[in-house]
């Protein structure tokens, strides 16, 4: 299964894609909202995961320009705000 985890904080990036590794997940990864998208546009991918606040261009921008370039590939989002007005707020962005 071929991931890609866009997240610009380094060390949990590289935490998380170690683990998936280690589970045979084929992992590649990009630290800022551009460069996930133009890795996320190129379909290869069998799941994304998504942080919402990214420099460039932010998680839900880049999930709705997946979704309008006809991308359908799973999407998991990552964000470090807690309360659950935030992430049903980043949905309904969608």
């Amino acid at each position: 299964m071929r991931v890609l985890m866009v997240e610009d904080e380094k060390y949990m990036a590289e935490a998380i894609a170690q683990v998936l590794k280690k589970n045979h997940y084929s992992v590649d990864l990009a630290n800022n909202g551009e460069d996930g998208l133009d890795c996320g546009l190129s379909g290869i991918y069998d799941i994304i995961i998504l942080d919402i606040m990214l420099p460039k261009m932010d998680g839900i921008s880049i999930l709705k320009e997946l979704r309008r370039k006809d991308i359908e590939t799973p999407v998991i989002l990552l964000t470090a705000r807690g309360e659950t007005e935030d992430k049903v707020r980043a949905l309904l962005r969608l």
